[in-house]
């Protein structure tokens, strides 16, 4: 008689400097788990330990867009299936304590029994550039946005030679207007709030450039990476590029339309109990797709006449505009959903 391979799916509890891994036969039995560096060398060490027990077929990852995100690109090269696992559930977590090989273990049931479904992205391609683009992009508006409301707060309290001739200035005149400032060399109030307005409005200028060159490499890029999705009314570089973010740079992962609704945080969860048959808002999903759903279907609530229809029929119907405008959010995601590029997003060398 001729044994059959066992067949392995691992499970990885993944940290800053050190990976757990735990692996399980085809019968969820407990074959082993083992610490493992966090560096190139640790992620093939643990590939090698887990294929010592048989053919590994699947490996559930804690953290695939953080901490894991070296070892999912290496699994996922080496024609590894891996899906994303959840931090575990807190109650369990509390009646059963809380240890790396407990978690690596979950992991690993929770990918085996299919709790754990979500195939991991990539993180290798044209969408990956996008999301670290993002990143800087996202943080300069932030600090920019902290900057003026700085520069506010200083203007609403400083001299009334100041107050006089900034406050009712709109945020692109008071930025120039504060960085062209000349204290003169004044030891008073007075000199130490144009220095302090100065500053901040130089350091808000700063922040308007890097935006301006992240977005010199963005509208290239996502021109050349999804060109149908741009063509679609209301939608540009920014929502586009959130959008393609989500969907990650191996966008097959999405089986569905519904999937991609999900993932945006616009399919609608059945809330029904009883008689009462009802369905509530997600708050689930990428937050910053969701937006940018969102400002696409607020463009064209202003440009598109069918889209002022459906709003006045559906208000008509009983339905608040904000309720209309949820609906509206499910079907764009339907319609942009289609537009998404269906081949892997990794540049040709």
């Amino acid at each position: 008689m001729t044994s059959m391979t066992d067949q392995i799916t691992g499970g990885v509890d993944t940290h800053l400097d050190v990976h757990v891994a735990a692996a399980l036969n085809q019968l969820g039995a407990l074959l082993g788990t083992r610490s493992f560096p966090a560096t190139t060398r640790g992620y093939r060490q643990l590939l090698a330990w887990l294929r010592g027990f048989g053919e590994l077929v699947l490996v559930g990852v804690e953290g695939t867009g953080s901490n894991g995100a070296g070892l999912t690109r290496l699994l996922l090269s080496e024609s590894v299936r891996v899906v994303e696992v959840d931090r575990p559930n807190r109650q369990v977590r509390r009646r059963r304590g809380k240890s790396d090989t407990v978690d690596a273990v979950a992991a690993a049931r929770a990918a085996q029994s299919g709790d754990a479904n979500g195939e991991a992205k990539t993180r290798n391609g044209n969408v990956e550039m996008m999301r670290v683009l993002r990143l800087v992009k996202q943080s300069a508006r932030r600090a920019k946005t902290a900057a003026l409301n700085q520069m506010r707060s200083i203007v609403a309290t400083g001299p009334e030679e100041l107050r006089e001739r900034m406050r009712d200035l709109p945020a692109a005149k008071l930025v120039a207007e504060a960085a062209a400032l000349r204290p003169n060399g004044r030891n008073d109030v007075l000199g130490a709030n144009k220095i302090a307005l100065r500053h901040l409005a130089r350091r808000a200028q700063s922040f308007d450039a890097e935006i301006a060159d992240v977005n010199a490499l963005l509208e290239p890029l996502v021109a050349a990476t999804a060109p149908d999705l741009l063509a679609c009314e209301g939608v540009g570089t920014d929502v586009a590029s959130a959008l393609l973010v989500a969907a990650g740079d191996n966008p097959q992962r999405l089986r569905s339309e519904r999937s991609f609704a999900k993932l945006c945080g616009v399919a609608p969860l059945d809330a029904s109990s009883g008689k009462q048959e009802r369905h509530r808002l997600s708050r689930s999903g990428d937050r910053q797709a969701n937006s940018a759903l969102w400002r696409v279907v607020m463009t064209r609530i202003v440009y598109d006449p069918r889209t002022k229809i459906y709003i006045e029929r559906r208000m008509k119907e009983g339905l608040s505009k904000r309720e209309a405008m949820r609906c509206l959010k499910r079907y764009v995601a339907r319609e942009l959903y289609a537009q998404l590029p269906r081949e892997s997003l990794v540049d040709s060398p």
